[in-house]
């Protein structure tokens, strides 16, 4: 056998330090209160005391962009699928009560292009600064024969804290009023469906949307919105009970999840307008109603609980936060979740 090298197996280092210089700027970008220590060590530090808490649970949360992510690598708009990475975690810590403290990425593909991996990092990096979450360390994985072309696969890992006794839900109770908080889009959820739906449809993703001024691939690549800010400043009244964060099940399925056992809620559809790319979808595949609140957001991203007495103040802070958020139902004492109106 002639000499061979880890390069000549497909495994460029040099371009794995490559990219580590190229983002350490972006990454430096996020840097807050806590941290300790830049990229390029065999972990990232960070100082709990540094930033503020004095009795701190950690919260932990891990997650991807599912099928979102072939559509972005399909078109080569890479630019903000990180965004949806961070915020499908970050969204999540706050339903827990918990402030998003750092961030880690996983990037794994068969043949590391330094500029294309260098645009998905500058979003993950975006997504942290709309967080408030510092990026202090990842991974990059070259593993060719695992992944085929210009295929890569996306995973990410965000830490929170919050001072022991803060955790949410907390109180939930008959008669708490339920506030929708509005989403950008599709989000993260729903793209096997969507991409389904776009090739039934005879639709490329360079053909004008249907629903937009943009094409269509640009309008379904908008990024998951980051709520973080918003949940931050809702937890500052005291009448927030919690939050849910609707992605994969949609609403039918997330917001049960905060609920106590035996408790239920009454959801106005009529309390919010679908958006039009919503409609299309569901126009498009004849979705009935149930199908659509099981699959897609369909346009509220995050629900707020809250006291009756307390409700107009948490929907004042979210929408000082730059939120659209409207008051969608209630919290009931019969268990299980009930719709009235249409989806429209």
């Amino acid at each position: 056998m002639s000499k061979l090298t880890y390069a000549d197996a497909g495994v460029n280092i040099d371009a794995g330090n490559a990219l580590v210089e190229r983002i350490k700027p972006a990454a430096a970008a996020t840097n807050r209160a806590g941290v300790m220590a830049g990229l390029g060590g065999f972990g990232g530090l960070f100082d709990l005391r540094a930033a503020g808490f004095s009795d701190p649970v950690l919260v932990a949360a891990t997650d991807g962009v599912g099928t979102k992510l072939r559509l972005a690598i399909e078109t080569d708009q890479l630019d903000t699928v990180g965004i949806d990475l961070v915020a499908m975690c970050v969204n999540d810590l706050v339903c827990q009560g918990a402030e998003p403290l750092f961030f880690l990425d996983y990037i794994a593909t068969g043949v590391l292009d330094v500029d294309r991996a260098a645009r998905v990092v500058v979003g993950i990096a975006e997504g942290c600064r709309l967080a408030g979450a510092a990026l202090i360390g990842g991974e990059t994985a070259e593993m060719p024969g695992m992944y085929q072309g210009a295929d890569f696969d996306l995973a990410g890992f965000a830490v929170g804290a919050m001072e022991r006794g803060a955790a949410l839900p907390r109180a939930v109770a008959p008669g708490d009023v339920l506030i929708g908080i509005a989403s950008d889009g599709v989000h993260s959820n729903g793209y096997s469906l969507v991409r389904r739906t776009v090739e039934a449809a005879g639709l490329s993703w360079n053909d004008p949307a249907p629903f937009s001024e943009q094409t269509l691939g640009t309008a379904l690549l908008t990024p998951t919105r980051v709520y973080v800010a918003a949940c931050k400043a809702a937890m500052a009244v005291p009448g927030l009970r919690g939050f849910a964060h609707i992605t994969g099940g949609g609403l039918t399925e997330n917001l049960p999840r905060i609920l106590p056992k035996g408790l239920g809620a009454e959801v106005d559809l009529d309390a919010w307008s679908l958006p039009p790319v919503f409609a299309w979808l569901v126009s498009e595949a004849a979705l009935d109603q149930g199908e659509a609140l099981k699959t897609y957001n369909c346009g509220v991203g995050m629900i707020a609980v809250a006291a009756t007495d307390q409700a107009q103040a948490v929907m004042s802070a979210l929408t000082a936060a730059g939120e659209h958020a409207f008051i969608l139902g209630a919290v009931s004492d019969q268990a299980g979740l009930r719709y009235h109106g249409d989806l429209g």
